[in-house]
């Protein structure tokens, strides 16, 4: 039998919808990952991709069902529904990557003000990086149990002392590098990986609507004809 057939049609419905069901635990992890590796930062354009992530989940679910029972009625809203999330999920990842250095650093600087001493000392630790960039105008916890603090063989620097509170110095000594740069890389990791990952299977959405649009009127040659509508 041809690829056109009836029995292909619904076997490769069948088979994309598990492609999408695993495509959905990829965008998922990716994005998840984006938000930890960034630690700090909550990225709404990261969260839009694991929202269509979770929704192509379910999608996918449907689409195996309805691949499987020829079933009309949820063919044609799977059809719908895919091709919306396709333009959702485009549009989220064309964002992703269009985010310029400006606005990565624009990202950083907002979280870095809005996390909680817990969550600035994870990115500390994890960077070992002592600060943002001003200690005056970003304040930091303490930076005394940092390796770059306790490894170093120059002067002592205010900022690896314990008793150390932000108004007290504009300057470090150089022992402990701020966490800037370091934020700004992880949030352009962040937005590039969670970007291509969603733009590329994006498309693989738009092949699941035009096969489950020529599987839905198709006659199943098994069934009874006056079954079909």
């Amino acid at each position: 039998m041809v690829c056109g057939g009836f029995s292909c049609s619904k076997n490769a419905l069948a088979a994309l919808n598990v492609l999408y069901f695993i495509v959905a635990l990829i965008l998922i992890g990716v994005a998840a990952y984006s938000q930890v590796v960034s630690i700090i930062v909550s990225l709404s354009l990261v969260g839009g991709v694991i929202a269509s992530g979770v929704f192509l989940m379910l999608i996918a679910i449907i689409g195996y069902v309805g691949a499987v029972k020829h079933h009309q009625v949820l063919l044609f809203f799977y059809m719908v529904i895919l091709f919306l999330l396709f333009l959702f999920q485009f549009s989220i990842a064309c964002a992703c990557l269009a985010v310029n250095a400006d606005q990565r650093s624009y990202f950083a600087n907002q979280a870095w003000t809005a996390a909680s001493n817990k969550s600035l000392t994870a990115v500390q630790n994890k960077y070992d990086c002592c600060g943002y960039s001003d200690p005056i105008k970003y304040p930091h916890p303490s930076c005394a149990k940092l390796a770059c603090c306790n490894n170093s063989t120059k002067p002592a620097d205010p900022v690896c002392s314990d008793n150390f509170k932000p108004n007290e110095t504009l300057t470090y000594n150089g022992i402990c590098k701020p966490c800037e740069s370091e934020m700004k890389e992880a949030i352009h990791t962040a937005f590039s990986s969670t970007g291509g990952v969603g733009l590329f299977f994006s498309f693989t959405e738009i092949i699941g609507v035009m096969i489950a649009m020529r599987y839905r009127n198709l006659k199943d040659p098994l069934a009874n004809p006056n079954a079909f509508l």
